[in-house]
């Protein structure tokens, strides 16, 4: 659900899959908040300024993205995706996603 799928103002709300061994690039959300919910698969991501900290999400964890934090989330299993329910205060899809580059080879998979 987002501004573009139902006319959303103040929220998007969206099923992410991430295929084994996928990742994504590093980035941030300008100003806005992101709340996610494992629903299976373990993820990793690592987040913070320079990608310094890590955290493991499993089924059933909650996580939640201060806005402006760059992260970069990837799956390390090479044979289960992983499933999340992702909610942000931004209600369209990609408007406030700003991709970091030069973050994208802090961390080597």
């Amino acid at each position: 659900m987002s501004a573009e799928s139902v006319g959303a103002k103040g929220i998007h709300l969206q099923l992410v899959t991430i295929p084994p061994g996928g990742r994504a690039k590093a980035h941030k959300h300008e100003a806005h908040e992101t709340a996610l919910y494992a629903l299976s698969g373990v993820s990793c991501m690592w987040h913070g300024e320079r990608l310094e900290e890590h955290a493991v999400v499993q089924p059933g964890d909650f996580l939640y993205i201060p806005a402006n934090v760059p992260h970069l989330p990837y799956n390390p299993s090479q044979t289960e995706s992983v499933v999340a329910l992702i909610a942000r205060t931004d209600p369209n899809e990609q408007e406030s996603v700003v991709l970091l580059p030069e973050l994208d080879s802090v961390h080597q998979f």
